[in-house]
């Protein structure tokens, strides 16, 4: 099992990037998110996992361990697939799906592009009890960072320029090694998100 990638990128598409790791390119399915972040002959560290198929071996590629553990939860649903299981991660954070999950909402699933509302349904059913609030946790959408003071710092760096994805995501990183103090306010966590984000920003705007 190649269970991380960690090399130079030298190809990237929509949908895909290729890795060179000791000569040898890797191709790896990732979100459009991940996609838009990565730039040829940038060095890429990618948490994966390998499906085999009679046809294809595939591999697929996340930023984060926890995003790789709900894509192959989603993988456990009937009637899910490694394309539609990336589609739901492209769509909705960790933190959102397990918000969903727990509050047996399907509606945000039946909003993924090739998921109707039966598979939908399912995945609400099927996940139940596996995606927790430890999730919600690791994405830092929990009580320890008010929800309207996250609310605000992703608005305000949507308003910047960046996709409210890799906002969202940005200000739970951010929020797990501030303060409660920090996370309390709203111009001191949108700061200490912005100078996590500051070297990735002209990128994450153009891609």
């Amino acid at each position: 099992m190649i269970s991380s990638v960690r090399g130079t990128a030298v190809h990237v598409e929509a949908d895909s990037v290729v890795v060179e790791v000791g000569g040898v390119g890797l191709h790896v399915a990732v979100t459009p998110q991940v996609a838009r972040a990565t730039h040829v002959g940038a060095p890429v560290l990618l948490h994966t996992t390998l499906i085999v198929r009679e046809d294809a071996l595939s591999l697929f590629g996340f930023e984060s361990r926890e995003e790789l553990t709900v894509f192959t939860q989603l993988l456990g649903v009937t009637g899910v697939g490694p394309k539609s299981a990336l589609g739901v991660l492209a769509t909705l954070t960790v933190p959102q799906i397990a918000d969903a999950v727990g509050a047996d909402d399907d509606a945000p699933f039946r909003r993924v592009s090739g998921i109707g509302p039966k598979t939908a349904k399912l995945i609400v059913v099927q996940l139940t009890g596996k995606i927790t609030a430890s999730h919600t946790a690791v994405g830092g959408t929990d009580a320890r960072t008010p929800a309207g003071v996250t609310a605000q710092v992703v608005q305000a760096l949507v308003g910047l320029g960046w996709s409210e994805r890799v906002a969202a995501d940005a200000v739970e990183t951010t929020a797990l090694d501030a303060s409660e103090t920090d996370r309390s306010s709203v111009p001191v966590l949108l700061r200490l998100t912005l100078a996590a984000l500051g070297p990735a920003r002209k990128e994450t705007v153009n891609g």
